[in-house]
């Protein structure tokens, strides 16, 4: 029995590999016809190509949430969209301790179906036992000299960010407590929206940016480092969703919002002179855009709760600790 089971294990690994060798040369051909179909919009001589990259492990939430809830976070698109760009193509490597076809299979439809939403091919990648993780790299591309990067802030700048913060950090604050966890804010966490459009539709307007994954105050951080630069940032103007009001008072809101992380909204420094231009993208997109703080000199990010200085116990979600 044991012998059977080890052989229809291994007989479904055979498969996963299969699946992807059919995969990347279907992709290929995919990519080949969208290069020469729009050379301007993919071809390598007026493009620039952008990459990201995310390696995730599993965690308890995981095993707690659907496998086609899992596939779509996974495509981390945001990347992209921070950056202007335009997706095009992913790899995708699992790492299993058994052949699961079973999961496999319903992990790829939650990711295929965001891929495809964006016409994003799955050109290859690996799969071999293991540690259960995901690496995924998507690739983009964006016109030369319009990549909006993390490097560009200056002093003055607006500060903003797309749709509301804290919802998915709420989601997983029920879930650690074993409450009930509020369906709307459940699904910011499973299945996030990339603002790949806002994005592109900002690339001009806009300074610097970044998708928000870590914590906004941690993300804004990245931002001032790479441009020398520092910011002050009004807590509570955060955009917040009906459900975060509603269920969680605002001392812990605080902390969701600007700390949380997850949420894959984009925060970028524009010029106050392009106020208007950047609430009209919001109106033709239909993306919500607040402005929530400026960009300072002073090196550092300051934020501020009530007109005081706010501190909240960490600025966002720490790697290695």
């Amino acid at each position: 029995m044991e012998a059977a089971t080890a052989q229809e294990t291994e007989r479904r690994t055979s498969y996963l590999e299969l699946f992807f060798d059919l995969v990347f040369v279907f992709a290929i051909t995919q990519v080949t016809s969208l290069m020469l179909a729009e050379p301007t919009a993919a071809g390598y001589a007026k493009s620039a190509l952008v990459l990201a990259m995310v390696y995730w492990a599993w965690s308890g939430y995981a095993w707690a949430t659907n496998a086609i809830d899992l596939g779509q976070p996974r495509l981390r698109l945001g990347y992209l969209a921070a950056m202007g760009a335009t997706p095009a193509w992913a790899t995708l490597s699992l790492s299993l301790p058994t052949g699961d076809a079973a999961w496999v299979d319903a992990f790829l439809d939650g990711f295929l179906a965001l891929a495809d939403r964006h016409r994003v091919a799955l050109v290859g990648g690996d799969t071999t036992r293991g540690p259960l993780s995901v690496c995924v790299t998507v690739h983009g591309f964006v016109e030369a000299g319009r990549v909006l990067r993390r490097d560009g802030a200056r002093p003055g700048d607006d500060v903003w960010v797309t749709g509301t913060l804290g919802d998915a950090a709420a989601a997983l604050a029920q879930w650690r407590a074993g409450a009930e966890i509020d369906a709307g804010m459940r699904r910011r966490l499973d299945r996030p929206t990339p603002r790949v459009a806002f994005g592109q539709a900002i690339a001009d307007l806009a300074h610097a940016g970044i998708d928000v994954s870590d914590g906004l105050l941690a993300d804004l951080a990245h931002v001032c480092d790479a441009s020398g630069v520092g910011a002050v940032v009004d807590v509570d103007a955060l955009p917040a969703s009906a459900a975060l009001l509603a269920q969680f008072d605002i001392a812990l809101r605080r902390v969701l919002q600007a700390t949380g992380g997850d949420d894959y909204e984009l925060c970028f420094t524009a010029d106050p002179a392009g106020r208007d231009a950047i609430l009209a993208v919001s109106r033709d997109i239909g993306v919500d855009a607040h402005r929530i703080g400026h960009v300072v000199a002073e090196r550092g990010v300051v934020a501020l709760a009530d007109g005081a200085t706010w501190t909240p116990p960490r600025t966002g979600y720490t790697h290695f600790d």
